[in-house]
């Protein structure tokens, strides 16, 4: 329906308007007709009120229209007011159980989401049936370890696995590093013989040797984020702790890294298929021996 002629209040008063017209142009028209033609003088006056009339009449039904539009305006704001008030009232009411969320508390979450995306992904594999090749790699570490009367003592796959390995070992050996010690401490001897590290690391996408910039990048990651680590690192920490670390693996022979070193070797085990995303390091103990918790 034409908003003119529906019952909005603006259709109302321009059909209040339309017959208001009407009857003047009807009241004109008797005026005409009284009015003798050859009566010069009353007929230039009647003109002069005919003309004031129809300008009286336009002006008021412009002020009438205006004074609508500025009211319509006003309740349109009220509402939109009553509204914002209303849902500020609700917004007071969530925030009082959802208080604004600071930097550090996203990056918390952030961490604990990729966490829990990594640990998705592992359940994953396990239902894709990689248990197989895990299981038969997992047979072959078996056997090797209990020739030498050790078993594996499982460490999560959290991104720390390598350095919680070792962490495990020197607890046995009532050495108190941590792994977030290992890792600085590891981050800060590969910085300061960058010499014997950077050839080693090369750009995924342009095959260039690291730049010092994204050699320090790296350096910081194993610093400060779940990092991998992988035989560079295992050389460094040799290096720090001036021991011999040895990586008992699946298909190939004990690699033994620091020999230099006299002391008795910390060893790791390296699984290739332990969770299908890539390498894994878990400790050893003696056979037999229930895994502390």
């Amino acid at each position: 329906m034409d908003e003119e002629n529906g019952d909005s209040e603006e259709g109302v008063l321009l059909r209040q308007h339309r017959k208001e017209k009407k009857d003047l142009q009807a009241k004109i028209q008797s005026m005409k007709t009284s009015v003798p033609k050859n009566d010069k003088k009353r007929r230039k006056q009647l003109a002069e009120d005919i003309s004031r009339m129809e300008s009286e009449l336009d002006e008021r039904h412009k002020l009438e229209l205006a004074a609508l539009s500025q009211q319509q305006s006003v309740q349109t704001e009220l509402s939109s007011i009553t509204n914002d008030i209303h849902d500020l009232d609700l917004g007071s009411e969530v925030s009082v159980h959802q208080p604004r969320v600071s930097k550090a508390q996203k990056r918390r979450e952030k961490k604990a989401s990729m966490e829990k995306e990594r640990d998705e992904r592992i359940a994953e594999a396990e239902v894709e049936n990689l248990s197989g090749a895990r299981h038969l790699e997992s047979q072959k570490l078996a056997l090797i370890l209990s020739e030498r009367q050790l078993q594996i003592r499982q460490i999560p796959s959290d991104g720390h696995c390598m350095y919680r390995a070792i962490e495990q070992q020197l607890k046995e050996r009532e050495n108190s590093l941590t792994l977030t010690s290992l890792r600085h401490q590891t981050a800060d001897y590969m910085r300061s013989h960058a010499d014997d590290f950077l050839p080693f690391l090369t750009n995924s996408t342009t095959g260039e040797m690291y730049t010092p910039e994204e050699f320090e990048k790296y350096c910081t990651e194993i610093a400060n984020t779940p990092a991998w680590g992988g035989q560079l690192e295992l050389r460094a920490l040799s290096h720090i702790l001036q021991t011999p670390i040895e990586v008992v693996q699946a298909e190939a022979s004990p690699i033994v890294i620091g020999e230099e070193y006299s002391s008795k070797p910390i060893t790791v085990v390296y699984m290739r298929h332990a969770y299908g995303l890539g390498e894994h390091y878990n400790s050893v103990e003696p056979l037999n021996v229930t895994p502390a918790d």
